[in-house]
């Protein structure tokens, strides 16, 4: 009983150490199949539009957008029409 623990506690060791390196591989692999993808100037790019710009016919709307600025912002400059606080 005392040798069998050490070998079944190797034996899962190196089990899960194995599945551990084939997912590894199979995400390095998919990154790699990524990469070689990333420029294609012949398709045509797909951008992601927030449901809050589009208006209830499914258009982006052309109303003027609200806008935040916090007070530690780096910026300095101030929009035109607009007073510093």
């Amino acid at each position: 009983m005392t040798i069998l623990f050490p070998l079944i506690y190797s034996a899962a060791l190196f089990f899960l150490i194995w599945k551990a390196f084939t997912v590894m591989s199979n995400g390095w692999t998919a990154y790699d199949k990524d990469k070689k993808n990333t420029y294609i100037p012949n398709k045509q790019k797909r951008y992601t539009i927030h449901p809050e710009l589009l208006d209830k016919a499914g258009n982006i709307t052309d109303e003027e957008l609200l806008t935040v600025r916090f007070s530690n912002d780096s910026d300095s400059t101030v929009e035109k029409g607009t007073t510093p606080d």
